[in-house]
This record gives structure tokens, C-alpha cells and sequence, in this order.
């Protein structure tokens, strides 16, 4: 970009000889001020010519200023708007123009604004007065055209700089542009758009056209697929919209019909909604888009997946001129229908924003990915167990792939709430007003929870089968490690179905962590550090009544106080025995052991000819889940925990051949997908594993009830049973009614 001729223009020459004269003034009354600035002068030679012409003109604007000048200030001025016009053409031009297929944008530094606390003569920008906040972050809010009442709302929220997504689109939206924003779910995709919208209709090029009064029509419409994520969004519409004057609505199904149809006709400047809802108004001829300036379309990709499809096009097609209208659209993914809406409805010079790209490590990095083999049974005994250990107090929240195992789960696991499509809207809204404000702590939820919703402090996601798609994997591992923070996400998945952890892995790039059930010590370090902590917090006002009794109980028993504490100790935790817990499927009152013969171990059937050297039939019966090792040297497999001793001692009868309690699993061999009665669904459900009377026993009739293995469901055992048709009972189940 050619530079301007600034120093060649008649008004700086003038000011130059203004100067001089100056100079000659101030040699006579004030000496110092002018040996300060010929030193200052010394130093900037060495500088380049442009660079010289730019210093001249500061060093014009301070003896002005010295003097009271105005002319030198005015032509500053309008020298300095000139150079800012530059640098934002320089700014746009960096960012790619999307002529159809998307691309991943640069990082775009952002602008430096004046802090001179005054709207400048660009269109809405508004500048940030006082000292900047997050001093050399180039994400600091004092970079950006953000307004004195918006930056309050977001500094009361902790919210000092913005999030990359944030930051790369701000401008672009406020300037006007069409936009695709990807990037990681957790990653401020809301704000992106919040935050510009509202700047541009109450302080950018809208705010003149801005319709007000009663009745007048909205001028952003947002489309998104839930309606837990539309009433969120709509609260950051709320709270930052009300910071300017700005009124929103949410219209969603399931809500009465005609509260919303008042508000339309009230008046709103913001309406969020669901596609099917939306579409309604439409129809019905309450909701008009003829004012319209933005719209949004928020977890695009879902849409698609819900099948909304038809509806949203619908609705875009309602804009009657769509050169009028700015289009925004945010996905964490971009299927086919989603580049399809791109192209159609936005417009040819859009701009994408991507912080993905084709790189495959799409998961959160700020969240833990670990793996646990797992048996449907024993979900109801090794859950609570999991948050005890991993979610370090916080939220947890838990994913299954039916209503009913929902209901059902949360039914076995104390304090949990289920969160489902069948669950009435109104429910569904104290549900989860219940989970942010902490009065419970485990949600058991369906998808309808996984995409968008922002809660804090969710510490701990549990995934109880893998997800048919990786993406579904993503976002709900997504609902944790939100916003800087840190959180776990652990995957169950029956042992039969370990191809589907290395697929999840190949296609995503993450990595797993492979963990085994949390043993008996690992609780016990835990659940003894709550109880400690709540035997601190009682009253020493309660001790002289219990004083007796425990004098009693000490003089009562042959054990140590210390060993009566421990048992007090585990009582208040809610132990009163503590089982063997397998490593290979996470079953109570079973042992995982290691066989070894010192060489190759090819099949299972050759695993279980050598048991056969030295164990009894009746022994080899109970032998469960049989799996190799990956090095091919060894076979893990469960048996009861009263067999242990049998298997051990056995070995002794069996040259070459070893048999251990392993501290930890090792990596095993994959089964092939869709071997036996599996079918390949990936579900809890199924006729059974082929291979024995061991495994189809396990895994299928039974405890499902009615209609045996062959059941997707089954019928009144549920989905967690332990084999005989009850939802509890069992260690886990037996534990779990101890508590008082």
C-alpha cells in the first residue's frame, strides 16, 4: 500500500514554520523544554524517512499542545483517521473470503483502540477509555470496539479477553460480513455473535435504522436445534442486551403459545427459537422478518441431525431481500447440508472463520479421555464409585443412549436427576435450574443435553456406551472443560465392543486413557477423606450426649480406637463391606486373573485347554470374558471371587503355567466387529456374544426379562439388572441400601 505524502502537503509546511517559531518563543521562557526536544530529535535520525514524517508530526502535535495551537491538533487528526482507514482495508484483507468451499482464516490481530474515552467517526466504534485490561493480551476487551456498558457486563462475568472464535469474527460481523465460524464445542461460539450484533444495532451502522416503539418487528433472528440451548442463548441475549436497551424473546414448543405471541406483539429486537416453533409464527403470520438484520444459525450441524432440514430453509427463504440481511453461521462440524446452506443463502463474499480445519484432534484438549470395560450390570455398582473418585465434587453429568436406561440409571444412582425428551418442558426447566444451582449434582441425560449447554462446573462426563458417531463423542465430552477449565470424560463400553474405542480413536485423533474400575482402596481414600471431613464439621455441642456410648462401645471391644474410628469412618461413607471388584468387566465379587503358559497364546480355545490341565469343569464354568492380551502371551479372563484361590493354587499342578491377581489390565487384543449375536449395533442390547456357553450366558435372556437376548430392550428386568429381574440387589445394589 503506497504511503501517504504527508510532509509534501501545504498544511505541513505551514505547521513547520509555525514550529520554528515557536521553537524561538520557548528559548527565551522555557530553555528546558526545548533542549528536551532537541535531544528527543537526535535520537529519532536514525529512523527511516516515513518514519521521520510520523515523528515530525507527533513532535507537531506536542509543541501544539504546549502552545494552545489548534491547527497542527486539527491536521493530526485528520492525518491519524486516514492511517487508521488503512490499517482496517490491511486488516480485511487478510481474513479469506470464502468463495465456496471453506477455508481455515489466519489469526487476525485485532485493533488497538484510543483511549482517548470518545465514540470515534467510524461506524459504531466506540473506544475504551482508562487503562487497558490484560495489558499485552491482543484478546484484551480494550482491543476491541466494545462498548463502557458491554465491557462492564462481561468483566462482572470475569470475562477479561475474548476467546479465539471470539476474537477472529468480532470484527468481521461488525463490519458487516457474512460468516461461517467454526471451532471446538466449549469454545465461546455464543458470544462470537452476541456480542457484535448488539454492538452493531445500538452503536454500528444499524442503529439508524433501528425500528422502536410498540409492535416493532425483530431485527435478529437465531435458529438453533434444542430448546435448553435456545433458552440459554437467549439468557446471554437477555443479560447482555439488557446492559444497551436491547428486548428478546424465546419461542420454543412445548411453552404456551400465546405468552409468546404477545411479546412478538409487544415488541422485541432479538427473537431465539427452535426451527419448528419459529415456523409456526410464521405460518400464523405473528412473527414478521421484514426488519430483519441479522440471522443466525447456531449448531448447524445438529439441525441436520434432528431433521430440521425442511423448516430451516423454510424460514431463511421467509427474508424478502436477502441483500439486506447478514447471515451467520456456527457449527462445530460442516457436513454436506451445512456447506449447502452456506453457499445458498450466504452471501458470494463471505467470510470463514475455521478453528478446526482437517486436522483430526477435534475433541477438547482441556478435557481427560479415559476408557473403562465395562458390563451393563455392573454400571448401577461402578458409577457412583466413578464420581466419588473423579469429579472432585463437582457437576457430573451422565450420557445413555435411550429415555428409559435414562430413567432407569438415574433411579439407581442416589441424588440424580434424568433429563429426557419424554420429561415436560416446564420439568425439564427446574431440572436443570436445579443442576446449575447445585441442589443436586448427577444429571442423567439423553443427547438433549449434549449439544451447547453451558453449565459450570461440570467436572465429570460419563458416557455409558460408545455413541454411534464420533462427532456425538465430541460434544458430549464437550459439556466439560468449558471455558478454560479442566474435566474428565470417561467412556464405559462392554469388553465385546473394544473396536469401538480404536474406531473413536482413529477418527478423532483422541487419544484414550485406559483406566480399570476404581478398586476398593481408591474409594476408601476417598469416601474416608468426605466422611472425615463431616465428622469434623459436627458440633462439639453433640459430644457430651454421645460421650457414654462411646465410652461403652470402647470398653465393649477388643479393638484398638483407632480401628473403631475407621469402622465409624466407613459407616458415615456408607461401606459396611467392601467387595473385590473385577478389572476386566468392573463386576463386584469377581477377581480378573492373568494366565500365562510362556508362549504364544493364539486363541481363546487354547487358553482354556491349558485351565483344563489342572481346574475342574465346574471351575472352568465360571470363567467369564476371556480375553487375550495383546502381545499374544497371556489370557485375562473373571472368575468369582471365592474361585481365586482354586485358580492359584492350580498352577502348581501345570509346568510353564502361571496364573496372577494383576494390579492393573493390560492391553488386550481387539474383537472383531460384529462377530456373533451382536449384529454390529453397538448397543448395551442384543442376542449375546457367540463363542460358549460362558459368554451367551452372560451377556444375554435373564436379567433383561421378557423377551430374553433376542430383546433390543428387554422388558421388566431393565436395562441394569443383575440377572434375576431386580434393579438392585447385588454388592452395588446392596451397598447403595445401606445407607441411611
Amino acid at each position: 500500500m503506497p504511503s501517504l505524502p504527508l510532509s509534501s502537503s501545504p498544511d505541513a509546511e505551514e505547521a513547520k514554520m509555525s514550529k520554528q517559531k515557536r521553537l524561538k518563543k520557548l528559548e527565551s521562557t522555557a530553555p528546558e523544554i526545548v533542549d528536551e526536544e532537541k535531544k528527543n530529535k537526535k535520537k529519532k535520525k536514525k529512523k527511516s524517512k516515513d518514519a521521520e514524517s510520523s515523528d515530525g508530526e507527533i513532535e507537531n502535535s506536542d509543541a501544539a499542545t504546549a502552545s494552545g495551537g489548534k491547527e497542527v491538533k486539527e491536521e493530526e487528526e485528520k492525518k491519524k483517521k486516514k492511517k487508521r482507514k488503512a490499517s482496517d482495508d490491511d486488516d480485511k484483507s487478510d481474513t479469506s473470503s470464502d468463495p465456496g468451499e471453506p477455508v481455515t482464516a489466519p489469526p487476525k490481530k485485532p485493533k488497538l483502540m484510543k483511549k482517548e474515552g470518545r465514540a470515534s467517526d467510524d461506524d459504531g466504534e466506540v473506544t475504551a477509555s482508562g487503562e487497558e485490561d490484560g495489558a499485552g493480551d491482543p484478546n484484551a476487551l480494550s482491543n476491541f470496539r466494545i462498548s463502557k456498558a458491554l465491557g462492564d457486563r462481561l468483566k462482572s462475568k470475569g470475562i477479561k479477553a475474548l476467546f479465539p472464535i471470539q476474537a477472529m469474527t468480532f470484527d468481521l460481523i461488525l463490519d458487516g460480513s457474512d460468516l461461517v465460524g467454526r471451532a471446538r464445542t466449549g469454545q465461546g461460539k455464543t458470544l462470537a455473535f452476541v456480542l457484535p450484533i448488539l454492538e452493531s444495532l445500538t452503536n454500528g451502522k444499524h442503529k439508524a435504522s433501528r425500528k422502536t416503539g410498540y409492535g416493532w418487528p425483530p431485527s435478529v433472528l437465531v435458529l438453533l436445534p434444542t430448546r435448553e440451548l435456545a433458552n440459554q442463548v437467549h439468557a446471554d441475549f437477555e443479560f447482555y442486551g439488557g446492559a444497551v436497551g436491547l428486548s428478546s424473546c424465546c419461542l420454543y414448543g412445548g411453552s404456551p403459545f400465546r405468552s409468546q405471541e404477545l411479546a412478538l406483539k409487544r415488541g422485541v429486537d432479538i427473537v431465539v427459537g427452535t426451527p419448528g416453533r419459529i415456523k409456526d409464527h410464521i405460518e400464523r403470520g405473528t412473527l414478521d422478518l421484514k426488519s430483519l438484520k441479522f440471522r443466525i444459525l447456531d449448531e448447524a450441524d445438529e439441525m441436520l441431525n434432528m431433521g430440521f432440514v425442511e423448516d430451516v430453509e423454510l424460514i431463511l427463504n421467509k427474508v424478502e431481500d436477502a441483500s439486506k440481511v447478514q447471515t451467520l453461521l456456527f457449527s462445530a462440524t460442516l457436513p454436506g447440508w451445512v456447506q449447502k446452506i452456506s453457499v445458498n443463502f450466504l452471501k458470494s463474499g463471505k467470510k470463514t472463520v475455521d478453528l478446526v480445519g482437517n486436522e483430526k484432534l477435534k475433541a477438547s484438549a482441556s478435557v481427560r479421555h479415559l476408557v473403562l470395560p465395562c458390563t451393563r450390570k455392573a454400571m448401577p455398582q461402578i458409577i457412583p464409585d466413578i464420581i466419588r473418585c473423579y469429579s472432585r465434587g463437582g457437576r457430573t453429568i451422565i450420557f445413555t443412549e435411550t429415555k428409559e436406561s435414562a430413567s432407569e440409571l438415574s433411579g439407581l444412582i442416589p441424588g440424580a436427576r434424568a433429563l429426557h425428551g419424554d420429561i415436560m418442558q416446564a420439568q425439564r426447566e427446574v431440572i436443570l435450574a436445579g443442576f446449575r444451582s447445585g441442589r443436586f449434582l448427577v444429571l442423567v441425560a439423553t443427547n438433549v443435553a449434549a449439544r451447547g449447554l453451558d453449565i459450570n462446573d461440570v467436572q465429570l462426563i460419563i458416557q455409558c456406551e460408545p455413541p454411534r458417531d464420533v462427532e456425538a463423542y465430541i460434544h458430549r465430552s464437550g459439556r466439560t472443560g468449558r471455558a478454560g477449565n479442566t474435566g474428565v470424560a470417561i467412556l464405559l463400553y462392554e469388553p465385546r465392543n473394544s473396536f469401538s474405542i480404536s474406531r473413536i480413536e482413529r477418527e478423532s485423533g483422541v487419544k484414550f486413557e485406559h483406566i480399570s474400575a476404581p478398586q476398593p482402596s481408591d474409594v476408601a481414600e476417598s469416601a474416608g477423606t468426605e466422611a472425615a471431613d463431616a465428622i469434623s464439621s459436627v458440633s462439639d455441642s453433640v459430644v457430651p450426649i454421645f460421650r457414654k456410648q462411646a465410652e461403652d462401645l470402647l470398653n465393649a471391644s477388643q479393638l484398638p480406637p483407632v480401628d473403631l474410628l475407621a469402622k465409624a469412618l466407613a459407616k458415615a461413607a456408607g461401606y459396611t463391606d467392601i467387595k473385590k471388584r473385577s478389572l476386566l468387566s468392573s463386576m463386584e465379587n469377581y477377581v480378573t486373573l492373568l494366565l500365562q503358559a510362556g508362549k504364544t497364546i493364539y486363541t481363546p480355545s487354547f487358553a482354556f485347554s491349558i485351565l483344563r490341565r489342572f481346574l475342574p469343569d465346574e471351575k472352568i464354568e465360571g470363567v467369564k470374558g476371556l480375553s487375550l492380551t495383546a502381545d499374544g502371551m497371556g489370557a485375562v479372563f473373571d472368575v468369582p471371587a471365592d474361585d481365586v484361590d482354586t485358580f492359584l493354587e492350580g498352577q502348581d499342578n501345570a509346568s510353564m503355567v502361571t496364573i496372577e491377581v494383576p494390579k492393573s489390565l493390560p492391553p488386550l487384543q481387539e474383537k472383531e466387529q460384529g462377530r456373533g449375536g451382536n449384529s454390529g449395533r453397538g448397543r448395551f442390547g442384543g442376542g449375546g456374544f457367540s463363542g460358549g456357553k460362558r459368554d451367551g450366558s452372560r451377556f444375554s435372556g435373564g436379567g433383561r426379562g421378557g423377551k430374553g437376548g433376542s430383546g433390543r430392550r428387554g422388558g421388566g428386568g431393565g436395562f441394569f439388572s443383575r440377572g434375576n429381574g431386580k434393579q438392585s440387589g447385588g454388592g452395588g445394589g446392596n451397598r447403595f441400601n445401606k445407607r441411611k
